[in-house]
């Protein structure tokens, strides 16, 4: 992933809401959002070069996301960062328990943020920092850098957001994740990469022949743990199809039922 906004909100109707844009070389093969035929507790898109997967659900309320730090010059970690949340969503460890285990292998990862959570809590990580954190009730956005780091985008698609809570839709939150408008030059950040690539990733979607937005996904739970989850992918020329799973609550878990 390359930007999430979400709320969490555990006391709430509506604990956990979330919208998130992968993006990524267009050449880079992957599968939709399903649930995985070697783990059918998981539900996630898959990155068939490294493996693993940049956001998912899995079982008592599981979640993880993950975006990568830019950091132009860094060493390329040894293992793939998408195999984080993945082992997260196969494991039955706690949230803590679990960043608490990662941060004794930083070394090995090129830079990341971390989300994850469970019905009751919701933790982050930041590889730099190498701190876990638990998140109290709030909106966040996470793009390339730290938590809420103030990039324009972060900014436009967590305020909006924020406008949208009392009745999200998914509907709705695809628009917002659906907004190309790049930053002004004189918003733009510093990250290393030529002014160029600094516009092109300036928007909330990312539109190229070669490198864009892949899949903008939009994740609903409810308080007794029934969850609406929707991927929308694109490939150079546009939409290329989307997938729809809900899930009942968790006292009635059983397979996944797509719409």
């Amino acid at each position: 992933m390359c930007l999430i906004v979400f709320s969490w909100r555990p006391s709430h109707a509506l604990p956990l809401i979330v919208a998130a844009n992968r993006d990524e070389f267009h050449a880079r093969p992957s599968l939709p959002l399903a649930a995985w035929e070697d783990a059918p507790h998981i539900i996630a898109g898959r990155d068939l070069q490294a493996g693993g997967t940049w956001m998912g659900i899995g079982t008592a309320g599981r979640f993880a996301a993950l975006t990568n730090i830019r950091a132009p010059g860094m060493p390329i970690g040894a293992r793939s960062r998408g195999e984080l949340p993945e082992r997260y969503l196969r494991s039955e460890l706690s949230p803590q328990a679990y960043l608490t285990e990662v941060t004794g292998h930083l070394q090995h990862y090129s830079g990341f943020n971390l989300l994850v959570g469970d019905a009751r809590e919701l933790w982050y990580l930041n590889s730099a920092m190498g701190t876990p954190e638990q998140l109290p009730a709030g909106t966040y956005g996470l793009s390339n850098a730290a938590l809420d780091t103030p990039w324009p985008k972060l900014v436009r698609a967590r305020s909006a957001l924020q406008e949208c809570l009392y009745t999200p839709v998914t509907e709705t939150l695809l628009q917002l994740l659906g907004d190309s408008q790049p930053a002004a030059d004189a918003e733009l950040p510093s990250t290393g990469v030529p002014y160029e690539w600094e516009k092109r990733l300036s928007s909330v979607f990312i539109a190229g022949a070669d490198y864009g937005t892949r899949a903008s996904t939009v994740l609903i739970r409810r308080a007794d743990g029934s969850t609406e989850l929707t991927e929308r992918r694109f490939g150079p020329a546009g939409p290329l199809g989307e997938s729809r799973i809900s899930l009942p609550p968790l006292s009635q878990m059983s397979e996944p039922m797509r719409v």
